[in-house]
Protein backbone atom coordinates (compact mmCIF):
# COMPACT_ATOMS: atom_id res chain seq x y z
CA UNK A 1 0.00 0.00 0.00
CA UNK A 2 2.77 2.45 0.95
CA UNK A 3 4.63 1.91 -2.34
CA UNK A 4 1.47 2.72 -4.28
CA UNK A 5 0.88 5.90 -2.32
CA UNK A 6 4.45 7.21 -2.43
CA UNK A 7 4.50 8.04 -6.19
CA UNK A 8 1.13 9.75 -5.84
CA UNK A 9 2.39 11.88 -2.93
CA UNK A 10 5.57 12.80 -4.83
CA UNK A 11 3.50 13.79 -7.86
CA UNK A 12 1.18 15.88 -5.68
CA UNK A 13 4.11 17.61 -3.98
CA UNK A 14 5.74 18.40 -7.33
CA UNK A 15 2.50 19.70 -8.82
CA UNK A 16 1.67 21.71 -5.70
CA UNK A 17 5.12 23.35 -5.58
CA UNK A 18 4.94 24.29 -9.26
CA UNK A 19 1.37 25.57 -9.27
CA UNK A 20 1.70 27.44 -5.97
CA UNK A 21 4.67 29.52 -7.16
CA UNK A 22 3.04 30.42 -10.45
CA UNK A 23 -0.33 31.10 -8.83
CA UNK A 24 1.04 33.36 -6.12
CA UNK A 25 2.92 35.55 -8.61
CA UNK A 26 -0.04 35.76 -10.98
CA UNK A 27 -2.27 36.49 -8.04
CA UNK A 28 -0.51 39.74 -7.12
CA UNK A 29 0.25 41.15 -10.59
CA UNK A 30 -1.72 39.26 -13.25
CA UNK A 31 -0.55 41.59 -16.04
CA UNK A 32 3.03 40.36 -15.51
CA UNK A 33 1.95 36.93 -16.71
CA UNK A 34 0.80 38.07 -20.15
CA UNK A 35 2.85 37.38 -23.24
CA UNK A 36 4.59 40.18 -25.11
CA UNK A 37 3.09 40.74 -28.53
CA UNK A 38 6.48 40.83 -30.26
CA UNK A 39 7.93 37.64 -28.73
CA UNK A 40 7.01 34.47 -26.89
CA UNK A 41 8.50 35.75 -23.62
CA UNK A 42 6.47 36.69 -20.58
CA UNK A 43 6.05 40.38 -19.85
CA UNK A 44 7.94 40.17 -16.55
CA UNK A 45 10.71 42.79 -16.34
CA UNK A 46 12.54 43.54 -13.10
CA UNK A 47 14.36 46.82 -12.53
CA UNK A 48 16.43 46.11 -9.44
CA UNK A 49 19.11 43.58 -10.33
CA UNK A 50 22.03 45.50 -8.80
CA UNK A 51 22.80 48.47 -6.58
CA UNK A 52 23.28 50.64 -9.69
CA UNK A 53 19.82 49.63 -10.90
CA UNK A 54 18.33 50.64 -7.57
CA UNK A 55 20.07 54.04 -7.74
CA UNK A 56 18.73 54.46 -11.29
CA UNK A 57 15.20 53.59 -10.13
CA UNK A 58 15.58 56.22 -7.42
CA UNK A 59 16.64 58.75 -10.08
CA UNK A 60 13.59 57.84 -12.19
CA UNK A 61 11.35 58.49 -9.21
CA UNK A 62 13.09 61.76 -8.35
CA UNK A 63 12.87 62.97 -11.95
CA UNK A 64 9.62 64.60 -12.82
CA UNK A 65 7.13 61.97 -13.92
CA UNK A 66 4.18 62.79 -16.11
CA UNK A 67 0.82 61.02 -16.10
CA UNK A 68 -1.20 61.77 -19.22
CA UNK A 69 -4.98 61.64 -19.60
CA UNK A 70 -4.79 57.93 -20.56
CA UNK A 71 -2.94 57.21 -17.26
CA UNK A 72 0.36 56.50 -19.07
CA UNK A 73 3.42 57.31 -16.98
CA UNK A 74 6.50 58.79 -18.62
CA UNK A 75 9.77 60.32 -17.46
CA UNK A 76 10.02 63.99 -18.48
CA UNK A 77 13.83 64.07 -18.43
CA UNK A 78 14.81 63.06 -21.98
CA UNK A 79 18.27 61.86 -20.98
CA UNK A 80 16.90 59.51 -18.33
CA UNK A 81 14.02 58.43 -20.59
CA UNK A 82 16.50 57.32 -23.28
CA UNK A 83 18.17 54.72 -21.04
CA UNK A 84 17.53 51.00 -21.55
CA UNK A 85 16.26 50.62 -17.98
CA UNK A 86 13.77 53.42 -18.68
CA UNK A 87 12.07 51.14 -21.21
CA UNK A 88 11.67 48.48 -18.50
CA UNK A 89 10.42 51.15 -16.10
CA UNK A 90 7.89 52.22 -18.74
CA UNK A 91 6.72 48.62 -19.24
CA UNK A 92 6.28 48.03 -15.51
CA UNK A 93 4.51 51.33 -14.93
CA UNK A 94 2.25 51.21 -17.97
CA UNK A 95 1.60 47.51 -18.49
CA UNK A 96 1.92 45.77 -15.12
CA UNK A 97 1.03 47.90 -12.10
CA UNK A 98 -2.66 48.49 -11.37
CA UNK A 99 -4.01 51.93 -12.20
CA UNK A 100 -7.56 52.04 -10.85
CA UNK A 101 -8.56 52.37 -7.21
CA UNK A 102 -10.48 49.09 -7.47
CA UNK A 103 -7.42 47.20 -8.78
CA UNK A 104 -5.18 48.77 -6.14
CA UNK A 105 -7.62 47.83 -3.37
CA UNK A 106 -7.69 44.28 -4.75
CA UNK A 107 -3.87 44.23 -4.66
CA UNK A 108 -3.86 45.56 -1.07
CA UNK A 109 -6.30 42.87 -0.04
CA UNK A 110 -4.12 40.16 -1.60
CA UNK A 111 -1.01 41.61 0.02
CA UNK A 112 -2.65 41.68 3.46
CA UNK A 113 -3.20 37.92 3.29
CA UNK A 114 0.06 37.05 1.51
CA UNK A 115 1.65 34.23 3.53
CA UNK A 116 5.35 34.95 2.98
CA UNK A 117 7.92 37.62 2.10
CA UNK A 118 7.36 39.23 -1.29
CA UNK A 119 9.67 38.43 -4.18
CA UNK A 120 11.81 41.36 -5.25
CA UNK A 121 9.77 41.95 -8.42
CA UNK A 122 6.50 41.98 -6.43
CA UNK A 123 8.01 44.31 -3.83
CA UNK A 124 9.27 46.62 -6.58
CA UNK A 125 5.88 46.67 -8.33
CA UNK A 126 4.09 47.35 -5.05
CA UNK A 127 6.41 50.32 -4.38
CA UNK A 128 5.73 51.67 -7.88
CA UNK A 129 1.99 51.21 -7.36
CA UNK A 130 2.31 53.13 -4.10
CA UNK A 131 4.18 55.93 -5.92
CA UNK A 132 1.42 56.02 -8.55
CA UNK A 133 -1.23 56.26 -5.81
CA UNK A 134 0.69 59.14 -4.20
CA UNK A 135 0.86 61.02 -7.53
CA UNK A 136 -2.86 60.48 -8.11
CA UNK A 137 -3.69 61.62 -4.57
CA UNK A 138 -1.68 64.80 -5.12
CA UNK A 139 -3.53 65.51 -8.39
CA UNK A 140 -7.03 64.69 -7.12
CA UNK A 141 -9.54 66.62 -5.03
CA UNK A 142 -12.29 65.81 -2.56
CA UNK A 143 -13.54 62.24 -2.35
CA UNK A 144 -11.12 61.04 -5.04
CA UNK A 145 -8.17 62.42 -3.09
CA UNK A 146 -9.33 60.55 0.02
CA UNK A 147 -9.72 57.29 -1.93
CA UNK A 148 -6.23 57.58 -3.45
CA UNK A 149 -4.73 58.50 -0.06
CA UNK A 150 -6.43 55.48 1.52
CA UNK A 151 -5.00 53.25 -1.23
CA UNK A 152 -1.54 54.71 -0.59
CA UNK A 153 -1.80 54.03 3.14
CA UNK A 154 -2.98 50.44 2.63
CA UNK A 155 -0.05 49.75 0.27
CA UNK A 156 2.33 51.35 2.79
CA UNK A 157 1.01 49.08 5.53
CA UNK A 158 1.42 46.03 3.28
CA UNK A 159 5.03 46.96 2.49
CA UNK A 160 5.77 47.66 6.16
CA UNK A 161 4.32 44.26 7.05
CA UNK A 162 6.48 42.64 4.36
CA UNK A 163 9.63 44.32 5.65
CA UNK A 164 8.83 43.28 9.21
CA UNK A 165 7.62 39.76 8.25
CA UNK A 166 10.60 37.83 9.72
CA UNK A 167 10.22 39.73 13.01
CA UNK A 168 6.42 39.32 13.27
CA UNK A 169 6.53 35.55 13.73
CA UNK A 170 5.58 34.22 17.11
CA UNK A 171 8.29 32.20 18.89
CA UNK A 172 7.41 28.50 18.90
Amino acid sequence: MFWKTLPLLLFYYSAHATVTNRWSRAMLFPAAQRFKRSSAAFLNPVLQNSLEDMVLLYEFLLAELEIDKHQRISIKDEELASLRKAAEFDTICNEIIPKSITEIRRLSSRLSSYPRVLKKEDFERTVLTMVYAAYRAAQSQGHQKDAWAESFVSLYKALKHDLMFPYNKEPS
